[in-house]
């Protein structure tokens, strides 16, 4: 009879480690969710700079390993925007603006698409987290009985 309960605990060490895992997943998700709202604030940065500068202005340009460089705009109407896949292409104000406008969207889709993934995964192991509950009392409901009949 010990036999069968240790299958029962194999069933619920399985269960648990699929919880586990979806629960890796979950952290993954909202990993990669904050990386896309952070490359979304960058591009928020962007766009207020090149809506706000002005030919002429003075800014300090990164140079990478925290060190900056001050440099003067010769023309806000040159702007150079990544267009992805290693491309760049130069953009007057306005277009620079709707090419980065049009990345946050494409970052909001994603971010939507992320949070559909992270609820389904949740509703997984919520599911589960049940069936580990009900194998849970199942176990409980046999041993009050093997322990009945024992006492018997």
């Amino acid at each position: 009879m010990g036999g069968g309960g240790g299958g029962g605990g194999g069933q619920m060490q399985q269960v648990a480690q699929e919880i586990e895992q979806m629960e890796q997943e979950v952290d993954a998700i909202d990993e990669e969710i904050e990386r896309l709202r952070e490359k979304q604030s960058d591009i928020d940065e962007a766009i207020e700079a090149i809506e706000t500068l002005d030919s002429g202005s003075t800014v300090q340009v990164p140079l990478g390993g925290d060190a900056y460089i001050r440099a003067t705009i010769e023309d806000i109407d040159e702007v150079v925007v990544s267009l992805g896949g290693g491309y760049s292409a130069e953009r007057e104000q306005d277009g620079a603006v709707s090419t980065l406008e049009t990345k946050q969207e494409t970052l909001d889709d994603h971010i939507s698409e992320l949070q559909e993934e992270k609820a389904e995964v949740e509703t997984e192991m919520e599911e589960l987290e049940q069936q580990a509950q009900q194998m849970q009392q199942q176990q409980m409901q046999q041993m009050m009985q093997q322990q009945e009949q024992e006492d018997e």
